[in-house]
């Protein structure tokens, strides 16, 4: 796992749990702090024994420097969280997505009816990629803090084919959600009283929960510390299905142990990694 800060990061966790249950003895995983400006000379310096790169912030958008190959997920993203080399070079790929479409099929999201995207940075890109092969069928809007941000990401990602909005956060219009909608929550731990802003009905949020029911409703909140976080708990509060970042970053990790191993991850081996988890 590479990037800055690092120490935090449950991945080697996840990983080691994954090369234990497929039997890998020798496989190692391990954490180090290398800045965007540090990423080329360290992969420079790796020998053949490397089988893959986790990347973290601010790493994702640096590592296009180093792929001699990036998938077309990765482009669409661009983010690139996983670097696997192969005879030809090192091959940038973005495993994000995969976390959250797995995270939502796991949950029971078939196609959402709707969709909104809390947030415009690169985690937003890789939810808006995702919900485009959830193939929602409605509307999706970005809500963001900053409504030039929202803009851009929005025109950013025309060519999904998704049917977009921008709405600035804090002034959300308070609307009911239909029935089989999605939200994702990309904003960082420590991102502001979301709960207080957003249009989610309980205590700490201004919609009565009569108007907004969210029984039918599924949200997913990126952050996986400090959980659960002030906006899931108001989701929670309103009956809404509430998914946790865990559960993104488990499914990433698979992803990835998929790519750098050859192989197959089955549900054995995914219940030894979610096992590697802390309790929520």
């Amino acid at each position: 796992m590479l990037g800055s800060p690092v120490a935090h990061s449950l991945s080697p966790a996840l990983h080691r749990a994954a090369y234990d249950a497929l039997g890998l003895d020798g496989w190692e995983y391990g954490r180090h702090e290398v800045d965007a400006v540090g990423l080329a000379p360290f992969v420079e310096d790796l020998d053949d024994s490397w089988r893959g790169l986790s990347l973290t912030m601010p790493l994702k958008e640096a590592a296009f420097e180093v792929a001699d190959e990036v998938s077309e997920t990765a482009r669409r993203c661009r983010a690139i969280n996983t670097l696997v080399p192969t005879p030809a070079g090192w091959v940038g790929d973005n495993t994000d997505v995969h976390g959250i479409v797995a995270a939502l099929h796991a949950a029971g999201v078939g196609e959402p009816s709707t969709a909104t995207v809390i947030g415009a940075g690169a985690t937003a890109r890789s939810a808006l990629v995702a919900l485009a092969q959830l193939g929602v069928r409605g509307e999706v809007v970005v809500a963001a803090r900053d409504e030039e941000k929202g803009a851009a990401l929005a025109d950013e990602m025309t060519g999904l084919g998704l049917h977009l909005t921008v709405e600035h956060l804090p002034g959300w219009p308070h609307r009911p959600f239909p029935s089989g909608s999605v939200v994702i929550s990309t904003l960082p731990a420590g991102g502001g009283n979301l709960a207080a802003a957003a249009p989610l009905p309980g205590p700490d949020a201004p919609v009565d929960a009569a108007d907004q029911p969210l029984s039918e409703v599924t949200v997913l909140d990126v952050v996986y510390a400090g959980w659960p976080t002030p906006f899931a708990s108001a989701a929670l509060r309103a009956g809404a299905t509430v998914v946790p970042g865990t559960a993104m970053l488990l499914h990433q990790a698979v992803r990835q142990v998929q790519l750098m191993t050859g192989r197959s991850v089955g549900p054995d081996v995914v219940a030894a990694m979610a096992a590697a988890l802390p309790a929520l």
